[in-house]
């Protein structure tokens, strides 16, 4: 192989690694932003109720469609409870 084509490979393979060296590190040290994002939401979300019209109007058709599901939820949750101490007394 030529001397040209040697320092050509060498080139490459220090990219090559320096690359991927970081992308090692950006992997092991990456974190999360989904924590922040939610709280920015809420807010976003509070500004668009309070400023009323039509894009707050759906707004808090938005919260409500949210509370109610946590609420149907909850619900749900105590209705298979009410079905396995009903199971275990021996009904239906």
């Amino acid at each position: 192989m030529s001397r040209k084509m040697i320092l050509h490979t060498v080139r490459v393979g220090i990219v090559a690694a320096i690359f991927a060296g970081g992308y090692l590190c950006g992997s092991v040290t990456g974190r999360s932003a989904n924590a922040q994002m939610g709280d920015l939401g809420n807010q976003l979300l509070q500004q668009a109720t309070e400023s009323g019209g039509m894009l707050g109007s759906v707004a808090e058709l938005g919260t409500t469609i949210t509370d109610m599901q946590k609420n149907v939820s909850a619900l749900q949750k105590n209705i298979e409870v009410l079905k396995k101490v009903q199971t275990a007394l021996g009904g239906k």
